[in-house]
């Protein structure tokens, strides 16, 4: 199974992410409006779509928020000049991170050093309420995804910072959620957690459509629309209900843990939490070592194979 999951990896980005219950209605406007562009011959925009044969309708970008591999390069460069920029501004320093860095805190999701896949799942669960501890993500002891989105050069800047100016430069590269790094907000597609310097460059290179909670991936949106992909959910649901979990997608449980953990934290660091909340958090943790795994069983064997066959479809080349 493990050695599947890496084949459909070399495919897809990473592994199926399902609609939201309230994006059915968006994705069949999307796909409309392909219709009505591949129809009207319009021209597709810079790194958001591949440019399809005469006739057929156009497929977005494979990357995340549908762009093209050369639209995500150019915009990581674009936003992290901007973090820069403002940083400066601010009185601090800060190096735009370059592509392979940053990419390399993209795919660090769900892993560790030393760590497969599938011993982090079972360790950690998601990562997100087990590896949480309130503090900034470069005082991390381990190579986080938002450690190393950041580089080692502006690992090293934070911590030649006096402790209270460290509070500052976080707070103004971050805002409130110091875990909503650029990286980790590109890499999950949502940047409603995001704040500071990093949110302000944000708003500048994506689209206001993007920045909403409510934006979807246009290609999971397509694969969804699949009558094998409708089918595969409902035996997602079954599947992790077997196990006694009432969960419809890997989406939904994902956004759950990391809703609940900042009800208990309210982003303060553990160290600062009442014994009442470490209780909360401790059973959280528990909570997700068990779900962690087995939403995961259920991702690989039954979803991520049904989302990877449809993409080769969708992006296969039309005889000649």
């Amino acid at each position: 199974m493990q050695t599947q999951h890496a084949n459909l990896q070399k495919f897809r980005r990473k592994p199926y992410k399902p609609y939201p219950r309230w994006s059915s209605f968006l994705a069949a406007v999307f796909l409309l409006t392909l219709l009505l562009t591949a129809c009207g011959g319009s021209t597709n925009s810079p790194g958001q779509a591949n440019a399809p044969a005469t006739g057929q309708t156009p497929l977005p970008g494979t990357e995340e928020f549908g762009l093209t591999k050369e639209g995500l390069v150019s915009s990581i460069g674009v936003v992290e000049s901007l973090i820069a920029d403002c940083m400066r501004a601010a009185g601090f320093e800060y190096v735009a991170v370059d592509y392979s860095t940053f990419r390399r805190g993209m795919t660090a999701d769900k892993s560790l050093p030393g760590l497969s896949g599938r011993e982090f799942i079972a360790q950690y669960g998601f990562g997100i309420s087990t590896l949480y501890t309130g503090l900034a993500p470069q005082l991390a002891e381990v190579s986080t995804p938002a450690k190393i989105g950041l580089g080692e050069q502006n690992v090293e800047i934070f911590n030649n910072l006096a402790p209270t100016d460290q509070v500052a430069y976080t707070h103004t590269l971050f805002g409130e959620h110091h875990d909503a790094t650029f990286a980790v907000a590109l890499e999950t597609e949502n940047f409603s957690r995001t704040g500071g310097c990093t949110r302000e460059a944000i708003e500048q290179v994506f689209s206001p459509e993007q920045l909403i909670t409510t934006y979807y991936n246009p290609l999971d949106a397509m694969v969804n629309q699949d009558p094998r992909m409708v089918a595969a959910r409902t035996e997602f649901t079954q599947c992790v209900a077997a196990a006694g979990f009432e969960y419809s997608d890997m989406q939904d449980i994902e956004a759950d843990f990391r809703k609940r953990l900042d009800d208990i934290t309210g982003g303060l660091p553990v160290e600062a939490l009442s014994a009442e909340a470490l209780t909360a958090l401790e059973a959280l943790q528990a909570e997700e070592r068990v779900v962690g795994p087995v939403a995961t069983d259920c991702e690989v064997s039954i979803l991520d194979p049904v989302a990877g066959q449809i993409e080769r479809e969708l992006y296969a080349s039309p005889p000649k």
